[in-house]
């Protein structure tokens, strides 16, 4: 007796071990934002245009910098040297000698309000690629959670078609009895069928659109496709969150000063502007000091068999005059650049307020919206119940019994849309107003169950 307790405990040890080892193998959100971070080609793009775009700084930097040059040369040289001689034979010499010419080189800019401009330029080019990249580790974020909410929709949708198709079919086969009885009619019998055929087609399209979604997720972490069954399902009984700030007023301020992609059209607009005055000192004069330690020996037949050791030190002045017109024009050109980016700024400005707004209108609706349904909910499974009590009294049909399945179907799918649509706007309100961190989607995991969802 006690060795059959002892294995039904090592029994019951295996499948609780099991059970635990399935539920920890369900990911979160977060779990699939953490792989992504490793995984998503286009973050890790993302990242290396970022690390590109810093090297600008150093690149505009280089212009105001000292630059030291050396060159070196040796070769042999022939020549003939004819020397005329008026009144006499000229005289020839044959020389065979080598040469060699070595020249080092130390040059400052002083005044070259190029090379300044060039460096903000890259200035500004860095700070745009560091705020690019902050807008795409933001985007990321949105990424994983809507793919995420896609992939578990679409599993509630199926779920939804094949209780409908259970349903149909439960009525359909009710209504071919009645009829057989002689207490039904064939319009009631094309009804349910109609039903359930529409069902199938709706479990179709929801499986589609749920392969997409996993296969979206699974590119995001470098697999083929993630099993939805390794999702965890959302919570049915998840709060929503506070919304805080509560005024949009102060959600429109953190969107103006912290939101990336407003952040670095920003800095495009420094770019551009940046560009016109680089272009624009074409115009300018420019002053270096320059430095130089040069040493030559029979460098030309001037030179033959005399060696020259020179140190120099002074100024160089350079006064551009006049270029054809290019330096006119490039300016030109810069200057509508930069305009073209300026309005670039204020649609994007425009378009991200909006966008705003959308996104905290929805977060304050969607409190309400999830209230309604869910009182819709009880209704309509009341509805389904007394219909089939009154169909039996006579007092319904069999049609009016498939109208209130057929609406506490859909009112199961709404409540499922609306509890996606509500995370996906608290989320996508920090994301717009430029705030959202892995804190936000730690918050947004914690209304996902573990446990693994059935299928």
């Amino acid at each position: 007796m006690f060795g059959c307790m002892n294995k039904l405990s090592m029994l019951a040890a295996t499948l609780a071990l099991l059970t635990c080892n399935s539920v920890m193998a369900t990911m979160g959100p977060f779990d699939i934002y953490e792989q992504a971070l490793r995984n998503d080609p286009v973050f890790l793009g993302a990242m290396k245009e970022r690390d590109a775009g810093l090297e600008n700084r150093i690149i505009g930097r280089s212009g105001l910098l000292p630059r030291i040059g050396y060159t070196y040369n040796k070769g042999r040289n022939t020549s003939k040297v004819t020397q005329i001689n008026e009144g006499r034979p000229d005289f020839t010499e044959d020389r065979n000698y080598s040469s060699y010419g070595s020249n080092l080189t130390l040059q400052q800019p002083l005044l070259d309000y190029e090379a300044y401009a060039a460096y903000r330029k890259g200035v500004a080019q860095s700070l745009f690629a560091d705020e690019a990249f902050r807008g795409k580790s933001q985007e990321l974020l949105v990424r994983v959670l809507e793919n995420y909410t896609n992939a578990l929709f679409a599993q509630d949708q199926i779920d939804i078609a094949l209780a409908k198709k259970k349903a149909f079919e439960q009525q359909f086969q009710q209504n071919e009895q009645m009829f057989r009885q002689g207490e039904g009619t064939r319009t009631d019998i094309l009804e349910a069928e109609s039903r359930y055929e529409l069902a199938t087609a709706e479990e179709i399209e929801a499986r589609n659109e749920q392969d997409a979604s996993l296969r979206e997720l699974g590119a995001l972490i470098g697999v083929p496709a993630v099993d939805i069954s390794d999702l965890a399902p959302l919570d049915q009984n998840f709060q929503t969150f506070s919304l805080q700030p509560a005024n949009y007023n102060s959600w429109h301020e953190m969107a103006v000063a912290n939101n990336p992609n407003l952040a670095s059209q920003r800095q495009a607009v420094e770019v551009a502007r940046y560009e016109v005055e680089r272009n624009r000192a074409g115009h300018l004069p420019k002053v270096s000091a320059y430095a130089s330690v040069r040493q030559n020996e029979s460098e030309s037949g001037n030179t033959y068999n005399q060696r020259y050791d020179t140190n120099t030190i002074g100024i160089e002045v350079s006064v551009p005059l006049y270029a054809g017109g290019g330096v006119s024009a490039s300016t030109r050109q810069a200057s509508r650049t930069m305009e073209q980016a300026e309005y670039e700024l204020d649609g994007k400005t425009r378009e991200t307020l909006i966008e705003l707004r959308r996104q905290f209108s929805a977060c304050l609706s969607g409190v309400n919206k999830l209230r309604a349904y869910q009182k819709a909910l009880t209704s309509a499974e009341a509805l389904v119940v007394s219909t089939k009590q009154s169909i039996l009294g006579g007092e319904r049909v069999n049609l009016d019994a498939l109208n209130a399945e057929q609406q506490l179907f859909t009112t199961r799918r709404d409540l499922a849309q609306a509890r996606y649509d509500y995370l996906m706007a608290w989320t996508k309100l920090h994301y717009y107003a430029g705030t959202l961190s892995e804190q936000d989607l730690t918050k947004v995991d914690e209304a996902f169950g573990q446990g693994p969802r059935s299928q």
